[in-house]
Parts: structure tokens; C-alpha cells; sequence
């Protein structure tokens, strides 16, 4: 089954107050307080006035991220982290293989990252969503790492982000759903 994510996570007060007078910005809840903005295509537009450009090559430790960190759009998320921490998540999973990326801002600059993996055979902590999640202030709970700690598990694309954003689901909904399901 194939994962894909391009995300911006953080509070998610914060991600509200940034992304009020967005038209595209459409934000998932997350546990912990925290929030999912998916990136699309016509949400960086928005910030930025441009297309989306898109690496070309293979990502790398060189070239992490497939969606390309225009200057523009960094600079809305190094803004955005002035308010508190922010990061870029990028993941692409199918068939076996993979890759993670991801970069935290705090306080008006980049404070960690980018950080790239496509083996992950470290220990969970240090892939690179965890790790950037950790700098996050994701705390420890009942799930195996702070990604599904999280919540970013629940849906497996931007296209099923969307749709929980704009149905206002959170990760607790979900988990309802399991605990409904089971006691049945």
C-alpha cells in the first residue's frame, strides 16, 4: 500500500493564525494539539505566486525533498516560525521503498535539517519525521514513534489529508472508530 506526504506540521493554533487568509489552506488535526496544513500545488501559489517547481532527480541527501523550497515559500515558513516551531514533512513510500525528509524552523530560522532517509534502518527516533516531530515537542504516549503518536498514519495522501481537513475529522476521531469497532 503506497504513503505519500508533503505537509506542513505544527501547532495547531499556530497553523490557524498563519493560514486564516489562505484560500487553500486546509488543515488536518493531529494529536497533541498540533495540526497537518497539506502542501498542494494551488496552496503554494498562494504563498508564493508561483508554480510549484519539483525536483527532478531522485531524492537524495543532496536534494531531500521533492518539492522544491523556493526561497519564497521558505520564507513563509521561517516567518511562521517566529510564533513557534515549524516543520516540513516529506515522505514517498510504495512497493517496499522510499524515502523520508523533513526541516524544522524555530524562531525565524532553519533550526534542524534537512534531515534524509531512504533505508531507515536506524532507530525510529532518528528517521527524519520522527526526529524533526521531537523537535516539534511531540511527546512520548501509547503509539510505537511520534508519527503515529501523531496521528500520520491516519490517511495515506494529500488527497485524504484534504478530506479530513475540510470534514474537520481529528486523529481521536479515528481512534473512537477502533474502540467502537472492537467492543462490537
Amino acid at each position: 500500500m503506497a504513503y505519500q506526504l508533503s505537509a506542513v506540521v505544527a501547532d495547531a493554533e499556530l497553523l490557524r493564525e498563519q493560514t486564516a487568509e489562505l484560500d487553500h489552506a486546509v488543515l488536518g488535526e493531529l494529536r497533541q494539539d498540533f495540526g497537518l496544513l497539506p502542501v498542494t500545488p494551488q496552496l503554494v501559489v498562494e504563498l508564493t505566486g508561483s508554480l510549484p517547481d519539483f525536483a527532478a532527480d531522485d531524492r537524495s541527501v543532496e536534494h531531500p525533498f521533492g518539492l522544491v523550497l523556493s526561497p519564497t515559500l521558505t520564507e513563509s515558513l521561517t516567518r511562521w516560525s517566529e510564533a513557534g516551531p515549524v516543520a516540513y514533512l516529506e515522505a514517498e513510500f510504495g512497493g517496499g521503498t522510499g524515502y523520508q525528509s523533513a526541516a524544522v524552523w524555530l524562531g525565524g530560522t532553519l533550526s534542524w535539517g534537512p534531515g534524509f532517509d531512504d533505508v531507515l534502518d536506524a532507530p525510529r527516533e532518528q528517521w527524519p519525521i520522527n526526529a524533526a516531530l521531537t523537535r516539534l515537542g511531540v511527546e512520548p504516549g501509547e503509539w510505537i514513534d511520534p508519527f503515529a503518536e501523531l496521528g500520520l498514519h491516519l490517511e495515506r495522501n494529500t488527497e485524504g489529508w484534504l478530506a479530513h481537513g475540510r470534514r474537520r475529522l481529528s486523529a481521536d476521531y479515528w481512534d473512537e472508530l477502533v474502540e467502537q469497532w472492537e467492543n462490537q
